[in-house]
């Protein structure tokens, strides 16, 4: 079996099932973990109640590794296979025959005085047949070492993808609590305002409305957040969630290698080895069906006995099937036929995996310019055009409603971010999934 290398979570205390290479899903632990608040927590946040304390990515993952329903499942599937080698090396029994011959007749085989007794054992020579039933058992079990890999990596995947959606609306939810506090902020300007005698009344209602949206944006985000936690829980087969957060920074981006080394690893992919452990099968199906078509011998010894003369001899005899290549020549065709259907579909599959891999890059690289754009460049211009429209409009020079558009494009920017960032996030746990192989080079784009 060809193994998908990765980087080891062994060293980070992760238990993997026993049908899983352990070093199939470390690429996921992706840089989220450690870079958010971090210095806020304690040395010994460990020994905290899980209700009083973040968890990390890694946790989740390890934790997902453990206990998820869909992985237990698959144990079972593993222990099947082990049963199809056991039983792949079974040899056909041996039998032992008894015959009587010449007893319960007329004249002189009346009686058993002319009886004959004979006592043979028999075999069956298979010749290459059993060793080939074995071959397809052994390839049958780097099958489903790979599917196991694949499901580790499917199911570590979602993990992750819960995990940077609920740390997106935590994210949110903070970005919702800044506008609903500068809503309230507003709405207490225009209300000085109005006893001021500067402003119209109908101008506090529409800010008062605003504070009002503004408290059910952050309502609401609060119900998504809550819902995804639960998902992100049952990931590890848990009803609730035990947590007070996740942790992690979602603006830390990777620095990702290039779509030419990605490229080079494609053949290491998980789906990749999937299709070449398919062939590998084929192979052996086509081998199995040819062995099929030397027939077996079936060759007996054993001894007679003489009633009559009481003697003893031995007896032995071997019988050979004959026509059996000729009824087996269509098994070989099928058998051909597959495997040159394979080979086929093995180009087909390079070439798309490796246009979807480029789409994915591509992808990739818009959501770290939209990141990159809006962090350093048109959120820092919204915060300081919101700031000097507020001024200008405490001095009467600026309407309501061009400090609520400044404001509200502010918060469609914030908003913008964290979605770029979440996708960034997302497209790279897909590549790597895709690759299986961590993609990040040493070092992150802060």
């Amino acid at each position: 079996m060809k193994k998908i290398f990765l980087p080891s979570l062994v060293c980070l205390g992760i238990s993997f099932p026993s049908y899983i290479n352990a070093e199939s899903v470390s690429s996921l632990i992706i840089n989220l973990d450690s870079q958010q608040n971090s210095k806020a927590i304690s040395k010994n946040r460990y020994h905290a109640s899980t209700a009083d304390r973040r968890i990390t990515l890694h946790e989740a993952i390890s934790k997902t590794i453990k206990n998820n329903h869909k992985l237990r499942a698959f144990e079972f599937e593993h222990k099947a296979q082990q049963g199809r080698v056991v039983q792949a090396g079974l040899s056909p029994s041996s039998a032992i025959n008894l015959d009587v011959e010449g007893v319960a007749g007329s004249n002189d085989f009346e009686g058993t005085k002319n009886a004959q007794v004979s006592l043979s054992m028999s075999w069956v020579f298979e010749g290459q047949l059993r060793q080939r039933y074995m071959d397809l058992a052994n390839a049958g079990t780097s099958a489903v070492m790979t599917d196991g890999n694949i499901n580790l990596l499917d199911v570590s995947a979602e993990t992750a993808r819960l995990y940077l959606i609920s740390l997106a609306h935590q994210t949110h939810l903070v970005n919702s609590g800044r506008a609903l506090k500068i809503s309230k902020q507003i709405a207490t300007a225009i209300k000085k305002r109005v006893l001021a005698g500067k402003t119209t009344e109908a101008e506090l209602a529409r800010a008062q409305v605003d504070v009002m949206r503004r408290e059910l944006d952050l309502e609401d985000v609060d119900h998504e957040l809550r819902s995804t936690y639960r998902t992100l829980a049952a990931q590890w087969g848990e009803s609730r969630f035990e947590y007070a957060q996740v942790e992690g920074n979602l603006f830390s981006m990777p620095q990702v290698l290039s779509f030419e080394k990605l490229k080079q690893r494609l053949q290491q992919s998980p789906k990749f080895t999937r299709l070449l452990s398919q062939k590998n099968l084929q192979q052996l199906e086509l081998k199995l069906a040819e062995a099929k078509s030397s027939p077996a011998w079936n060759v007996n010894l054993g001894v007679r006995h003489y009633e009559a003369t009481e003697d003893q001899a031995l007896i032995a005899g071997v019988s050979i099937p004959f026509g059996e290549g000729s009824r087996n020549s269509g098994s070989i065709t099928e058998a051909r036929a597959k495997l040159s259907q394979l080979e086929i579909k093995e180009d087909e599959i390079r070439v798309r995996f490796e246009t979807s891999l480029y789409s994915l890059h591509q992808e990739l690289q818009h959501h770290f310019h939209q990141v990159d754009t809006y962090r350093n460049n048109i959120i820092p211009k919204l915060e300081q055009a919101l700031k000097q429209t507020r001024r200008a409009y405490n001095l009467g020079r600026y309407s309501y409603l061009e400090l609520r558009s400044v404001q509200n494009e502010l918060i469609n920017a914030r908003h913008a971010l964290v979605e770029a960032s979440v996708n960034a996030h997302l497209k790279r746990i897909e590549i790597e999934r895709f690759t299986g192989e961590k993609i990040a080079e040493s070092g992150s784009k802060s």
